[in-house]
């Protein structure tokens, strides 16, 4: 299913799911997505999620304290709703929040939600993907190092052929 350029389409604005977010800023990395990206957006649910339910939680304050990122209301509430019937309501609303702004990037972790996003054609990356960026941008100087504290103090999960892979496509 594709749809339609929104009227309102923006190309410089990235929409973040939760997951991205408290894994960069466990890892202490939340500020390279204000320094990748001109405009990064999260619906009120994500905001939610991460600040209120997560409060305490890796995440919450810096979050909350990360005054460049935008929040923003979803008005398409009954696709919401119905991709909340596959998908948690943070990944719906980024999701939806991503198709009604013609947003240029969604960040996604999860598989589920990837596949939604990959079915209403929009265009996705991960954390990795991120540092990846951020490597090639010249904003981190070694990739390991920094792959290495998100896995120790974010408790992000990949697989040691993903790790390989991602270092080998950093040049490490």
């Amino acid at each position: 299913m594709t749809h339609p350029a929104h009227p309102e389409q923006d190309t410089r604005l990235v929409i973040s799911d939760a997951s991205p977010l408290i894994s960069l800023a466990a890892a202490g990395l939340l500020g390279q997505l204000e320094s990748l990206f001109e405009r990064v957006a999260i619906p009120e649910a994500v905001y939610h999620e991460v600040t209120l339910a997560g409060a305490g939680r890796p995440g919450a304050s810096a979050v909350e304290a990360a005054h460049w990122l935008q929040v923003r209301t979803v008005t398409n509430t009954r696709l919401a709703e119905d991709l909340s019937r596959e998908l948690n309501r943070g990944e719906a609303e980024a999701i939806v929040l991503a198709v009604e702004t013609g947003a240029h990037l969604i960040l996604l972790d999860e598989r589920r939600a990837r596949a939604v996003a990959g079915r209403l054609g929009l265009s996705m990356t991960g954390v990795l993907g991120c540092l990846l960026l951020a490597k090639q941008r010249r904003l981190i100087h070694a990739l390991k190092p920094t792959l290495d504290a998100l896995l120790a103090e974010a408790g992000y999960r990949i697989s040691p052929q993903l790790y390989d892979h991602v270092l080998r496509a950093a040049g490490e």
